[in-house]
Parts: C-alpha cells; sequence; structure tokens
C-alpha cells in the first residue's frame, strides 16, 4: 500500500482485543467494521439447518475480514469467531469502501488478498470433500501453525472436529495416530508441532496450494511496497 493511502486510514485504525469464541459478526449482518488480525486468529463458518458451522477458511494477520465491505454488499459472506485470541484492528467499514472506491494501492492490496481467500475456501471445500480425516486434520493443524507463530495451539479435538464438519472420534482416532508416528503432541486441550517436516508429509496437497498462494500475496506485496515507496521518492 503507498503511504498516501495508508496516512489516510492511519487515524481511524483503532487496536482491539480479540478474545477467545468472540463473534466479530454473523453471516449476512450489516458489517460495521473492518479487522485486521495482528496476533489473533478468526475462523471463518458456514452454518447449516442443523445447527453445525463448518469452517471454510482461516484468517491471521495476513487478511481482512470481512472482504462483502468492498465486494458491493455490506453483508458478511459467513460468521466469523475467533479461534486464537490476541489482538487486531478494525477500521469503520464505510471509510475503507470510500478508500477502495479510490482505486490505487490499496484497491489492488484487497482485490489481491480476496483472490487468497478465495483459494483457500475452494480448497478447503475440496480437501473436505475428498481426502482422509488425517489429512484434513494436518492441513488444519498446519494452517494454523503458520498464523499463530506459536509452538502452541490451544484447541479441543471437539472444537476441531466442529470446524473440520466431521465425528470426533474420527479426530481423536487421527490426533492418536500423529501422536504415535511422533508428528505432534496433545494434552489437556494444547496441541505441540514435534515434527513439521513430517507433518507435512501426511497432508495431502492442499495445504500446499493454499501456502503457495499466500507467499505469491506476500510476494506482490513486497513489490507493491517497494513500488510504492520508489514512486513517492520521486514525487
Amino acid at each position: 500500500m503507498h503511504a498516501e493511502a495508508f496516512e489516510r486510514i492511519a487515524p481511524h485504525l483503532e487496536l482491539v482485543s480479540m478474545p477467545y469464541t468472540e463473534v466479530l459478526y454473523a453471516c449476512n449482518e450489516e458489517l460495521q467494521y473492518a479487522y485486521f488480525p495482528t496476533s489473533a486468529t478468526a475462523s471463518l463458518l458456514c452454518g447449516l439447518e442443523d445447527g453445525v458451522s463448518v469452517e471454510v477458511a482461516v484468517v491471521g494477520n495476513e487478511g481482512i475480514l470481512d472482504v462483502s465491505i468492498f465486494m458491493g454488499y455490506n453483508a458478511a459472506l459467513t460468521m466469523a469467531t475467533i479461534q486464537t485470541a490476541g489482538y487486531g484492528y478494525r477500521l469503520p467499514a464505510q471509510l475503507l469502501k470510500r478508500e477502495f472506491d479510490q482505486g490505487g494501492s490499496l484497491q489492488h492490496l484487497l482485490m489481491r488478498y480476496t483472490r487468497t481467500l478465495i483459494i483457500q475456501m475452494a480448497q478447503t471445500t475440496a480437501c473436505n470433500r475428498r481426502h482422509s480425516v488425517e489429512q484434513q486434520l494436518c492441513r488444519w493443524l498446519l494452517l494454523n501453525f503458520d498464523r499463530v507463530h506459536s509452538g502452541s495451539l490451544a484447541m479441543t479435538q471437539e472444537v476441531i472436529s466442529n470446524m473440520l464438519g466431521v465425528r470426533r472420534e474420527s479426530i481423536t482416532e487421527a490426533a492418536r495416530k500423529l501422536q504415535m508416528d511422533g508428528l505432534i503432541s496433545y494434552c489437556r486441550g494444547h496441541i505441540k508441532v514435534l515434527d513439521r517436516p513430517g507433518l507435512e508429509t501426511h497432508v495431502c496437497e492442499c495445504y500446499d496450494v493454499v501456502k503457495k498462494e499466500s507467499e505469491r500475496f506476500f510476494s506482490d506485496l513486497k513489490v507493491s511496497g517497494a513500488a510504492g515507496e520508489e514512486a513517492r521518492c520521486v514525487q
């Protein structure tokens, strides 16, 4: 993002606490704020008629909640709940939309991120439909650990089973196998990755697709940031 665009929105950014399980917004709710997690992570959930909510994406400090703000329909696509407690910034939705409509670097950045999010959602849907529970669990763990930047994740097997839309017993069995293989440890709701390279050999291709797209996104950010700084110096 060019410095001029950031300077316009910076005074309106508000640092907020994001406690575990907080609901930022419900599906179809009119959005008052855009959220930018810094140390927190959020789960985007799709609710079903039977009351079950299944995760379709996880968002950390690479993303924004919710892309609907600038996509022409200011109502949330999904429910967003905090999965890992932390902090983030919020910005009035109308201000973000107004800045987006001016075009320029911020618009490009937001559209570029939207592509990254769509790819994660699409790959998650395919993964949940075609791959084993063990592969899904590996993907879920790796994506979350990529975003929390911590060696431990506080999460019960019941919550994970709800996120993946599978039976808790299936998660228990998959987690037990990963522990027996020395890949993770699980104790009292805390998960640690002991052998990340080994875990990556157990995961399906879905993780790699999402990871590579995220890497391309961050690479584009660096190029865009360098171009913006160069343009500013020329002026």
